[in-house]
C-alpha cells in the first residue's frame, strides 16, 4: 500500500511540474488533448503568434489575418483552434490548407498529425508529383484535414474528388509565397469553389499590398495580426558578409566550407541553374552536397531532404522555394551565394541557423557593383552585419591541421587492442615512428593540406577608387578608338583592342553570358572586358592590349566554317560603318548622355550561364542553323 502510495505521489509530482510550464498554452483556452500534444513535442510557452492567434480563432466566426516570420510557430497558431474546432469521425473535409511547395504541404500535414493527440482525425498531403491514384484512396476513405499545393487541390476540385460543402477552415500559409510563384489564378479558382460560410485565415511572413487586397476581396471584417519584426533567431546568428566577385564566389565558398570543423549548412542561390551549378561543382570537388529546387521529382527531393536531416549531406544548395518551410535542426550555417532580393528573404534566410538558442553563422557574398543594394538590405534588416577579408589558403590550412590534431588525439585517447598491436609492432619493426605515422596520414588525409588546390582570389580595392580608376580607363579607351577610326589599326599602342566574336542575340547571347564565358575560359578579369555590345549575329568587346592577345590564343584553334570565334575586328569605315548608320546604332554616341548603371545591370543571376564537356567548364552556345524558305 505504501509503495502505491508513494508512486501516486510521483506521478502527481512529475505531472504538476511537467504541466507547470504549459499553463501559458492552457490559458489561450486549448483543451487537455491539445496541452498532452504539445507536452510530448516538448513545447514550453506560446510563441507571439500563437499567443494573439489561438485566442481569436477558437472564437466562433473570427477571421485572421496574420504575419510572422518563419520559425515563430505559425503552423500551430492555427493547427490548434483547427484541431479543437473540427468533428473527429466526420469523414468530410472540414479544413483546407493552401501551401505554396511540396515540401511545405508534407511537414505541414506531419506537424498537424503531431498536435492532433489522439483525437480521430484524418489528415491528407495533397501535392503535385506524388501519386494521384492513393491520393484519390485516401479522399474516398474520408479526411476531416487536408494540406495541398493550389494547383494540384484545383486539380481535385474540378475532377469531383474534393468534396468542400463541409469546409469550416480554409486557411493560406505562406501567402506572399504562393502569390510570388504566380498561383494567384488558382488560390482565386478555389476561393470560388468553397462556401461562402467557411471561415480564411491567411499567414503570411510579409504583407504586401497584394496580400491586403486578396484579404479585402475575400475575406469579412478580419482580425489583424503583426508580430514584432524583431528576429530572435538573428540575436544568435553571427552576420558576416564579404565582398568578391563573381567568379571567385565558388572558391570563397570552398573556403568557408573547409575552414569549419563541422559545417552542416544551406547555400542560397537565386535560380535553379545556378543551384545545379553549384551543387556539381561542389560534389566534384569532394564534398557532401546535394541542390534542392522545383525541377526535381517528389522522389528525388524527400531522398535529398532525408540524407540531409540524417546528416548523410552536410551542404544543401537550393533556391528561396524549395527551401521555403524546410525544417532541418542544427544548421551550423547559411549562405547567402547571390544577395536576397529584399530584405524580408534576407531575414528569413538568416533565420535558418541560430535556432533553439545555438548559435548559428549567415554568410552574404556580395559583388562591388551589388554594395548599395547590400546596403539598403542592411538598413532595413535592421542587422549588424560586419564585414570580413576571405580566409587566406594558409589560414585555412592551419585550420585544417587543427582539426587533424584534433581527430588523432581522439583516436590516441582509445585503448588500443590486442590484434591491432600485433600488426602496429610489425609494420614499424626498423621503422622510424614519426616518418611511418605520416606516411599513414598522407594516405588518409591525401592533399588536404595542399595549399595548391585553393585559386587565388583578386583583390577589390575600394568602390570610389576603382569606379574613378575605371571611368579615366574608359574614357582613354574612347579617345583611342576615335583615333583608331582615323589611322585605321585594329589595336592601340599600349591601349585596348576592339574584338569580334562569331556570336550574338539570335544565339542565345547575353552581356552577361559573354562575359562569364570568355572569364571561365581565359582567365582574364571582369574589369578588363570593357563595352560590350551585343548585336544580332555577333558581338564586340574591348580589352587591354596583353588581355585582348590572350584571350585571342585562347580561341585561335576554335573556328566556325574555319574563321576564328573571337578575331580582332576590322577598322571602323566602309561597309560596316554604313550598315552601323543604317541600322541606328548608337556607336556614333559613346560618351555622350549614357543612362547612370544600375545594380541590377552588371547583375550575372546564373553564374555561369552556360555548360558543356565533361570538365563542367563553358562554351559559347551553338549557332542556330537557319532554315532556308
Amino acid at each position: 500500500m505504501k509503495v502505491k502510495k508513494t508512486l501516486l505521489l510521483k506521478i502527481l509530482y512529475f505531472g504538476i511540474i511537467q504541466n507547470m510550464g504549459l499553463e501559458g498554452f492552457r490559458e489561450l483556452g486549448l483543451g487537455e488533448e491539445s496541452i498532452r500534444a504539445l507536452e510530448e513535442k516538448g513545447f514550453e510557452e506560446p510563441t507571439e503568434i500563437q499567443r494573439r492567434a489561438i485566442p481569436l480563432l477558437l472564437k466562433e466566426g473570427t477571421e485572421i489575418v496574420g504575419q510572422a516570420q518563419t520559425g515563430t510557430g505559425k503552423t500551430a497558431a492555427f493547427a490548434l483552434p483547427i484541431l479543437e474546432t473540427v468533428n473527429p469521425g466526420k469523414e468530410k473535409v472540414q479544413a483546407l490548407i493552401l501551401v505554396p511547395t511540396r515540401e511545405l504541404a508534407s511537414q505541414v500535414s506531419e506537424e498537424i498529425n503531431s498536435l492532433r493527440g489522439k483525437r480521430r482525425i484524418e489528415i491528407a498531403a495533397i501535392y503535385g508529383g506524388a501519386s494521384m491514384t492513393q491520393q484519390l484512396k485516401k479522399l474516398k476513405k474520408g479526411v476531416e484535414i487536408v494540406v495541398g499545393t493550389p494547383g494540384r487541390i484545383l486539380d481535385h476540385i474540378r475532377r469531383g474528388s474534393l468534396d468542400l460543402t463541409s469546409l469550416e477552415f480554409l486557411v493560406l500559409d505562406e501567402a506572399d509565397e504562393m502569390l510570388d510563384m504566380g498561383f494567384i489564378d488558382d488560390i482565386e479558382a478555389v476561393l470560388r469553389a468553397v462556401p461562402d460560410e467557411k471561415r480564411m485565415l491567411l499567414f503570411s511572413a510579409t504583407m504586401p499590398p497584394a496580400i491586403m487586397k486578396l484579404a479585402e476581396r475575400f475575406m469579412k471584417n478580419p482580425e489583424i495580426i503583426r508580430t514584432q519584426k524583431k528576429d530572435t533567431a538573428a540575436l544568435s546568428t553571427d552576420q558576416i558578409y564579404y565582398e568578391v566577385r563573381e567568379g571567385d564566389k565558388l572558391e570563397a565558398l570552398t573556403r568557408i566550407i573547409d575552414r569549419e570543423t563541422d559545417f552542416y549548412g544551406v547555400v542560397f542561390c537565386r535560380t535553379k541553374l545556378q543551384c545545379d551549378e553549384i551543387g556539381q561543382k561542389l560534389h566534384d570537388r569532394g564534398y557532401d552536397a546535394a541542390s534542392l529546387h522545383g525541377d526535381l521529382s517528389q522522389r528525388e527531393r524527400e531522398q535529398i531532404l532525408r540524407k540531409m536531416k540524417e546528416h548523410q549531406l552536410s551542404i544543401l544548395v537550393a533556391t528561396d522555394v524549395a527551401a521555403r518551410g524546410l525544417d532541418i535542426q542544427d544548421l551550423t550555417h547559411v549562405i547567402n551565394y547571390t544577395i536576397p532580393q529584399d530584405p524580408e528573404i534576407y531575414i528569413h534566410r538568416v533565420g535558418r541557423t541560430g535556432r533553439a538558442g545555438k548559435n548559428g553563422t549567415a554568410i552574404t557574398f556580395i559583388t562591388p557593383s551589388e554594395s548599395r543594394k547590400f546596403a539598403y538590405i542592411r538598413k532595413a534588416a535592421r542587422s549588424d552585419i560586419r564585414k570580413e577579408e576571405i580566409p587566406g589558403a594558409e589560414e585555412v590550412i592551419e585550420k585544417k591541421k587543427e582539426r587533424i590534431k584534433g581527430e588523432i588525439l581522439d583516436a590516441l585517447s582509445a585503448e588500443p587492442k590486442k590484434e591491432y598491436m600485433e600488426i602496429a609492432e610489425s609494420v614499424l619493426a626498423g621503422r622510424d615512428a614519426t616518418e611511418a605515422f605520416a606516411s599513414i596520414l598522407s594516405s588518409i588525409y591525401k592533399n588536404e593540406l595542399d595549399a595548391s588546390r585553393y585559386h587565388a582570389i583578386a583583390a577589390i580595392t575600394p568602390r570610389g577608387t576603382r569606379e574613378k580608376s575605371r571611368r579615366e580607363k574608359r574614357d582613354e579607351g574612347r579617345n583611342r578608338e576615335r583615333f583608331d577610326r582615323v589611322k585605321a589599326p585594329s589595336m592601340d599602342e599600349g591601349g585596348t583592342t576592339r574584338l569580334f566574336i562569331a556570336r550574338g542575340r539570335k544565339d542565345g547571347l547575353t552581356k552577361g553570358m559573354l562575359i562569364n564565358i570568355i572569364i571561365d575560359q581565359t582567365g582574364v578579369r571582369d574589369e578588363d572586358i570593357r563595352d560590350v555590345e551585343i548585336n544580332d549575329t555577333s558581338s564586340f568587346i574591348s580589352a587591354p592590349f596583353s588581355v585582348a592577345e590572350t584571350i585571342l590564343k585562347a580561341y585561335s584553334s576554335r573556328t566556325m566554317k574555319g574563321k576564328p570565334i573571337i578575331m580582332r575586328a576590322k577598322p571602323e569605315g566602309g561597309a560596316r560603318d554604313s550598315r552601323k548608320k543604317a541600322s541606328g546604332r548608337k556607336e556614333a554616341f559613346r560618351g555622350k548622355g549614357k543612362r547612370r548603371k544600375k545594380w541590377e545591370d552588371d547583375f550575372q543571376p546564373y553564374g555561369r550561364d552556360t555548360r558543356d564537356g565533361e570538365d563542367g567548364r563553358y562554351s559559347f552556345p551553338d549557332r542556330k542553323k537557319r532554315r532556308r524558305k
